[in-house]
């Protein structure tokens, strides 16, 4: 109930819909109910009991009460008076013309409070989307490497889609139901107490019953959805990989793993529908067995002469009784529905329910345009007790270009990743102009910072678009940030120009080419500091020869932190940092590192030299 609730929430303001829905409702269900309480009078005509009818009737129109007996003193007034005036024929078109008037406003008012609900249902989906797309983006780097990508897809996708249809979609039942429940018992004990006691002694045996179908389609939508995660995860790897899959003949393998995470969520979701599907067929059969049980039960009293309904009230009685068992049915159905709704919605909720552990402090300061020098004091970083980086101390200086080096999973990233706050140190600072970043908000420590990666991330958009990405550069701006980044000759000489639409993450482009995309993204935004991570390391020879030029473009005049693995790249660096297992071992110009016998750099160096420039 609370997965509920909180779901519901998203409907706010509740004041721009709730009113109308009850009301809408309410109308519904009073013309509902005028609908099979008219079958009394039809049977009077019918039989020709009609007689009965004047007696009761009063004289004159009844004042204004709000209850039964006023809604049923009003009706007879006008019945005995066309009774007496137009005979039998009249009283029986009077009552199928109010019959039919009544079942047009009934449904009326019921298409108007779906109509009413289909806007709160695409308000809720909206707002549930907008929280966890906000969330996914808030959420530290970190997180991401310990989700599954398919399984957040799920999330976004299979997960709120469930909401939609077995959460929202019940909105109907868990209101409307109830409501027409209500109003049916109080008409029905309005016309016999002792038949409507009979018919709610089985009540609660059949809601004992639902709920623990109930709780076990909640068990087993816990592992579907679950389920569904990890297939989605599996086609994910499949898109992503096909080129290795093909390459290694591993079709039989992948769908392996793929056919197995397909066959149990087809069982769980069998199990799921033969659970559910129980729900409808029992309660039908208990709907059934108590309007038998009614009509022997009334038939006694009746035929006994212990109670006071002629045959006409009678039928019309269980007639009305037959109507509470669609809602009650609807309502059985609908919780039976919604379990797996809810389970979905609690995997969006936890998403959106988890902090993102890099935020901004309820104090921080903007940070002030970069002026003197970048410092790293006693630096320490480690993913839970595992230690990546530690009592590290490095400066620098404004316009120095400083260089990371060392071999794998020494930090080089770790650190580099520490500048723009994707992560945040355990221990240490990190100053930009002696100001501690963790004391500035995410937003401005990030603005003055560009950023190229190994893997040059694009957009499924045309080239324009990629190299303008998040900024307000004219045409004009982004053709010279890409004449600076060695790509204007490749992009003009594409079909359609800037306007070419380049594939998702740029398949449509070489390495190269999506490089120096990437490196003119970030001359256009023009950061005074840079960061370049391994930038080259996976271009052929004249690609690289292009890239390096365009990155030397970009570092004029720029505070640059570059990680090379190559280290013919770095040889022009003001000082080069020589990181391993988290520390710093060495540091120097290339010239003076070389001079180290039998240091980690020269090492490097000379492997490098006898591999063809490869580390």
């Amino acid at each position: 109930m609370k997965t509920y609730l909180r779901i519901l929430q998203y409907a706010r303001p509740w004041l721009a819909f709730l009113p109308q829905y009850l009301l809408y409702t309410l109308l519904t269900t009073l013309f509902g109910l005028a609908n099979f309480t008219l079958i009394i009078p039809l049977l009077q005509v019918l039989f020709e009991k009609t007689d009965q009818v004047p007696t009761q009737a009063p004289t004159q129109l009844p004042a204004f009460h709000f209850s039964l007996d006023w809604v049923k003193d009003t009706f007879n007034y006008f019945f005995a008076d066309v009774l007496a005036t137009q005979g039998t024929m009249g009283a029986l078109t009077f009552v199928c013309i109010i019959v039919v008037v009544s079942v047009l406003c009934s449904n009326l008012f019921r298409y108007l409070s779906l109509r009413l609900l289909a806007r709160v249902r695409a308000r809720v989906i909206r707002n549930l989307r907008h929280d966890l797309y906000r969330r996914i983006l808030q959420l530290q780097l970190g997180y991401f490497s310990g989700e599954r990508k398919g399984d957040l897809m799920s999330r976004f996708t299979a997960d709120v889609q469930e909401v939609e249809s077995s959460v929202v979609n019940t909105m109907t039942a868990v209101i409307q139901e109830p409501l027409k429940i209500i109003a049916f018992f109080v008409v029905l004990f309005y016309m016999s107490v002792p038949l409507t006691l009979f018919t709610l002694i089985l009540l609660p045996v059949s809601g004992i019953l639902i709920a623990g179908v109930a709780k076990r389609l909640r068990q087993q939508a816990k592992q579907s959805q679950s389920t569904l995660g990890s297939m989605l995860s599996v086609i994910d790897e499949t898109l992503g990989g096909i080129r290795v899959i093909k390459a290694f003949n591993a079709q039989g393998y992948i769908t392996g793993k793929f056919e197995e995470q397909n066959d149990q969520y087809a069982r769980t979701s069998r199990r799921i529908d033969n659970t559910r599907d129980l729900a409808s067929p029992f309660s039908e059969f208990a709907g059934v067995a108590v309007v038998a049980g009614l009509l022997y039960f009334g038939g006694t009293l009746i035929l006994g002469g212990q109670s006071n309904l002629t045959g006409e009230t009678f039928i019309g009685y269980v007639v009305l009784f037959s109507q509470v068992l669609t809602p009650a049915k609807a309502l059985s159905s609908s919780f039976g529905n919604i379990q797996r709704g809810l389970v979905a919605g609690e995997r969006v909720l936890s998403i959106i329910d988890t902090e993102p552990l890099i935020r901004d402090r309820p104090d921080a300061q903007v940070l002030p345009p970069f002026q003197d020098r970048i410092e790293l004091r006693n630096l320490r970083f480690g993913y839970g007790e595992a230690t990546v980086l530690d009592d590290i101390n490095l400066t620098i200086a404004k316009g120095k270009t400083v260089a990371l080096v060392g071999p794998s999973g020494g930090g080089k990233s770790t650190l580099a990743d520490l500048l723009p706050r994707f992560y945040d140190p355990t221990g240490g600072q990190l100053l930009i102009d002696g100001i501690d970043v963790r004391d500035c908000t995410i937003h401005s420590v990030r603005d003055q910072m560009g950023i190229v990666t190994q893997e040059s991330i694009l957009f499924n958009d045309t080239i324009f678009n990629n190299i303008r990405f998040n900024t307000e550069a004219t045409e004009a701006e982004v053709m010279e940030a890409a004449r600076i980044a060695n790509a204007h000759e490749f992009i003009m000489a594409t079909p359609e120009g800037y306007q070419t639409t380049i594939g998702d993450r740029g398949s449509r482009l070489s390495g190269g080419q999506r490089q120096r995309l990437s490196i003119a993204r970030a001359i256009l935004r023009n950061p005074p500091i840079l960061i370049l991570d391994e930038a080259t390391s996976a271009l052929d020879t004249e690609s690289e020869q292009l890239v390096q030029q365009a990155l030397t473009r970009l570092m004029q005049n720029r505070t640059s932190l570059v990680i090379a693995h190559r280290l013919s790249t770095v040889q022009h660096a003001d000082e080069i940092i020589v990181l391993q297992h988290g520390r710093i071992v060495e540091r120097g110009t290339h010239e003076q590192l070389l001079r180290q016998a039998g240091g980690l750099y020269q090492r490097l160096s000379t492997m490098q030299a006898a591999s063809g420039g490869l580390v």
